[in-house]
């Protein structure tokens, strides 16, 4: 009897990547569309001494990123109601050192703006990871993804440096980008 072998699929894991973005725990950190906390809590973990702002346009995955980071023990988040497409955020100018995007250009009809509020709210030399579907990926949104390349033409237009990829699975592409 002969096996076959397939190949499991890669998904998404935020450790993982977090694991290469070189991280001192009193970083300020926000993430834009945070949700239910996915990437919020292990993030803030690992910034014991620091703060995430968590940014979302709604109150119930906020509420629920707050309990189960309250269940955790985790109380460096801050969370805000709001939309970083349309709205200046309540995070001081160049006061964070990461901004997270994880999933949401693809659901923004002004790409742009996220990226300028993203620019205001860093530091100088502060990055950016964005994670967002491959153009080709079998799971994800079906309309509003953003190419890898496109991704990277729009933060250089809005002065990010791409600093280097990251293996996001087989669905999605990680970009870790520095403020110029």
């Amino acid at each position: 009897m002969r096996f076959k072998f397939t190949t499991v699929p890669e998904f998404l894991n935020p450790n993982h990547i977090l694991d290469e973005l070189e991280l001192r725990k009193t970083m300020i950190a926000a993430d834009f569309g945070c949700g239910s906390g996915g990437w919020t809590i292990p993030l803030a973990q690992r910034l014991e001494q620091g703060k995430v702002y968590a940014i979302d346009i709604q109150e119930e995955p906020l509420s629920a990123l707050m309990g189960k980071a309250k269940l955790q023990k985790v109380f460096n988040i801050e969370k805000i109601l709001a939309d970083a497409e349309t709205e200046i955020l309540k995070i001081k100018e160049h006061s964070c050192d990461l901004v997270l995007m994880t999933s949401i250009l693809f659901q923004a009809e002004n790409k742009k703006a996220v990226f300028e509020e993203a620019k205001r709210v860093l530091a100088s030399n502060g990055k950016v990871l964005i994670i967002d579907w491959k153009m080709d990926s079998v799971l994800g949104p079906k309309q509003g993804k953003i190419s890898e390349q496109e991704t990277q033409n729009l933060a250089a237009d809005s002065g990010f440096l791409l600093e280097k990829q990251v293996n996001a699975g087989d669905y999605q592409y990680g970009l870790v980008f520095k403020k110029m």
